[in-house]
């Protein structure tokens, strides 16, 4: 296996550096997927003297295995749900619409608690990369696309630390490249590639956030 990363910021540190043809230029904006790619996207965008924003998206578990995903919904209404695997798991459509419902609950104190009144930073036109700490199922990151293709980006770019081999096949058309440190044959879950997988707190979101509207760089 991969050496595991320290944490998410040095998982950030080196997947910068598989970005560095973006350094330096004024078409390109990173959007984080909260709160585990903050600190991730954090790294990148100040290696690459991008802006950083936050795009929440919030995972839709089955009503049996919450980590389990069967889909996503993003804090601009673009949504995906893995029709298969709700069939498979059996899941009615009452209770699809009850994680929905409390989805956008959720969705709505994400966008409070991380923007406040402060709007997305400009998308269209510009070189989109949404950063998290890794890829499992895809879901988040599908809703996450779509959420980004409505505001008419140049190009949609996921940039992930580690991601299975698989990942590219599966997101399918969702995005226009995939840009990975670590693709591993095995994968069980994201946190097996990491030494520290804490939680990330909303503490931790917002101030990354504030530090790097403030342009203050790493830290």
């Amino acid at each position: 296996m991969e050496r595991p990363f320290t944490d998410r910021r040095e998982a950030g540190r080196m997947l910068a550096q598989r970005l560095g043809a973006f350094a330096g230029r004024r078409d390109v904006v990173v959007l984080a997927l909260p709160r585990g790619g903050v600190p991730v996207a954090y790294e990148v965008a100040a290696a690459l003297g991008a802006p950083l924003d936050v795009l929440p998206v919030c995972k839709l578990g089955t009503p049996w295995q919450a980590e389990l995903a069967m889909g996503a919904l993003s804090s601009n209404g673009a949504q995906f749900v893995d029709e298969d695997l709700v069939r498979e798991a059996g899941v009615s459509a009452a209770q699809l619409q009850s994680a929905m419902a409390l989805a956008r609950i959720e969705l709505g104190r994400r966008e409070a608690r991380y923007r406040g009144e402060r709007p997305l930073e400009p998308v269209a036109g510009r070189v989109t990369l949404i950063v998290d700490d890794g890829i499992a199922t895809g879901a988040s990151l599908k809703a996450a696309a779509r959420a980004v293709a409505s505001l008419g980006p140049a190009r949609i770019i996921a940039a992930m630390p580690v991601a299975p081999a698989g990942a590219r096949l599966r997101l399918g058309g969702a995005i226009d490249d995939l840009v990975c440190v670590h693709t591993p044959l095995q994968f069980f879950s994201v946190g097996q590639f990491y030494l520290d997988f804490d939680q990330v707190d909303d503490d931790t979101v917002r101030y990354l956030l504030d530090q790097a509207a403030g342009g203050a760089g790493n830290t």
